[in-house]
């Protein structure tokens, strides 16, 4: 296996009357699981401006980027990726979620909001398993190498 640098992320915890938004990533629904609307960051631009441009392309919104609330980072031991993912809170300063919205890349295929009861119950499956504390409670908290799923 070859040797890569991890690739570096930045995602949104929205909390919108006390919901979170969350994306589904897998096209053609290859996946239930629920992420936080973010992605890959582009060399030359701030992680701000990173993060306002993938949540803009996922969901149609406008946010204001806050404070850092996590980090997580996953990895995938038969092919060498790694990904590290710099979580950001975030509000809404424009537009609304459309289920008309489509995603440019056509990689987002879903966005919902959930209430912290779905989430502590399990009522979806989602990643990273800490992101409840990371949306809803207050400080910096860092979310343990785990391995990649789908």
């Amino acid at each position: 296996m070859k040797h890569r640098s991890p690739r570096l992320a930045v995602r949104a915890l929205i909390l919108h009357e006390d919901r979170l938004l969350l994306v589904n990533a897998y096209p053609g629904g290859r996946s239930d699981l629920w992420c936080a609307p973010g992605g890959g960051v582009e060399v030359g631009a701030s992680l701000h401006d990173n993060l306002r441009r993938e949540v803009h392309e996922e969901t149609g919104l406008t946010v204001t980027v806050g404070q850092p609330a996590m980090v997580n980072e996953f990895h995938d031991p038969a092919t060498g990726f790694h990904q590290v993912d710099l979580f950001f809170h975030c509000s809404i300063s424009g537009g609304v979620i459309d289920a008309a919205w489509k995603d440019p890349a056509r990689v987002v295929t879903e966005r919902r909001f959930f209430t912290r009861n779905d989430l502590e119950m399990r009522r979806i499956r989602f990643k990273p398993d800490s992101l409840p504390q990371a949306a809803w409670e207050g400080g910096m908290f860092y979310d343990p190498l785990e391995r990649l799923i789908r």
